[in-house]
């Protein structure tokens, strides 16, 4: 839910999915690859497992086409719906 996770606020958890070939597809840094390798140790998804969220409050799915700007969309009609923003969602450029 929209819970404050102890901060004293309130904490809406986002999780911005995507598979592992999007990931590496999209590093610029070669962090996959070094991790495949075997030069970076414990890399999330290749040598540590990666946990995905159990319970989002938003799920955006970066991996599967969708553009900024719909990603930002969801993120912000899905605020505005728990009422924590208010006014029109703008588009972004």
């Amino acid at each position: 839910g929209n819970g404050d996770g102890g901060r004293g606020g309130i904490f809406v958890e986002v999780f911005c999915d995507a598979d592992l070939a999007a990931c590496e597809g999209r590093d610029v840094k070669g962090l996959y690859k070094m991790a495949r390798e075997g030069k970076i140790k414990d890399f999330t998804g290749i040598g540590s497992p990666y946990e995905a969220p159990e319970n989002p409050e938003i799920r955006i799915d970066t991996g599967g086409g969708s553009s900024v700007a719909e990603c930002v969309s969801s993120v912000m009609e899905h605020l505005k719906g728990a009422g924590l923003i208010g006014g029109p969602v703008k588009d972004t450029p």
